[in-house]
């Protein structure tokens, strides 16, 4: 799901504008110019290559692209399925203040990869253009959207590569795990290897195990917490909510959403609006967690919180078999150990 922070409307930070970068005409010539579809970085020869992406739109280019810059979660998830090498750069957070890769970078690299961008806002359209994009492939939360794309510099962003976006949304996340597969295929990963094989295995047993443990109607609230605001979640907007739901899992439907559908905001003093025994806080950088959300005096009062039944939320699974395994296994663990205090 989109953060709080990422949203354009909730945004507290102003988005960087690319333009005016020195030089920057000649590097886009030199990376080929809007619909190029090959950069300079050269691609295997061949029939060429497509995909048809989260929109609806059939992206073609004359040979495997060789030269992929992808949003951080996204090239994670492709990572995962053996797509490596030819992600050469990120942009969104991949590296904390101590040099630790961000949790949204899973099991990347990062010291081999170029990172165009570290927060949202970020996007420094020179670097990006030094490494000879042949493809740009982002998630898409809101419809048309890519994420983590500013809308400021996307005109020029876009002229240096085609663009593939991800459907991460208002859809079971077993299909957009399949669709990440179906991507990476195309880019050269070969699914029926023994580590793909393995992670799929083991997401199945994980999804197996979580379907049991719901069984126990212990009801799930998915958070987030920030300064002035705590977050509720929607089942259904939320790719991962949803297939946990479909899973047999209770989880907390809030009814007054924000424009985009993912979460409904509520004041501190409102915290207790909806009842959880179990409550799954975003774990990403930009959220405050259990240790910060102490000096709230209605987040302590919270049923669940008082019984230690918080856990860690994936707000923005890995759309991988190898991510999402432990994500199933995670709250499968929580809901066993939960009692009900509703």
């Amino acid at each position: 799901m989109p953060s709080p922070s990422s949203l354009p409307h909730l945004s507290r930070r102003g988005l960087l504008a690319a333009g005016g970068v020195a030089g920057l005409g000649a590097l886009l010539a030199a990376c080929g110019g809007e619909g190029s579809g090959s950069g300079s970085g050269g691609g295997s020869k061949g029939d060429g290559w497509s995909f048809t992406d989260g929109r609806g739109k059939k992206v073609s280019l004359d040979a495997v692209p060789e030269r992929i810059v992808a949003y951080t979660g996204t090239a994670a998830a492709l990572w995962d399925f053996g797509v490596r090498d030819k992600v050469v750069g990120v942009f969104g957070p991949t590296k904390k203040k101590n040099g630790d890769p961000d949790i949204l970078a899973g099991d990347m690299d990062i010291s081999k990869l170029s990172i165009i961008g570290n927060a949202f806002g970020e996007f420094d359209l020179e670097k990006y253009a030094k490494t000879r994009p042949q493809l740009l492939v982002s998630n898409m939360y809101v419809k048309g959207e890519f994420f983590y794309v500013p809308a400021e510099s996307k005109d020029k962003i876009f002229k240096l590569a085609p663009q593939v976006a991800m459907n991460a949304a208002h859809v079971s996340m077993v299909e957009v795990i399949q669709q990440f597969g179906k991507l990476a295929e195309s880019l050269g990963a070969d699914l029926k290897s023994k580590a793909n094989a393995e992670a799929k295995t083991r997401f199945e047993k994980a999804a197996e195990r979580l379907r049991k443990a719901a069984k126990s109607g212990i009801r799930v609230m998915a958070a987030a917490g920030a300064p002035d605001l705590f977050y509720v979640s929607h089942p259904d907007a939320n790719s991962d909510l949803t297939y946990f739901k479909e899973l047999g899992v209770d989880l907390v439907t809030p009814k007054k959403l924000n424009k985009q559908g993912f979460f409904e905001e509520l004041s501190w003093e409102n915290a207790d609006k909806y009842e959880a025994d179990l409550i799954i806080l975003d774990n990403r950088t930009q959220s405050l967690q259990p240790k910060a959300l102490t000096s709230k005096p209605s987040w302590n009062d919270l049923p669940a919180v008082k019984a230690g039944q918080v856990a860690q939320w994936a707000a923005e699974p890995r759309f991988s078999y190898a991510g999402a395994a432990p994500l199933l296994e995670d709250l499968a663990e929580a809901i066993e150990k939960a009692k009900k205090v509703r």
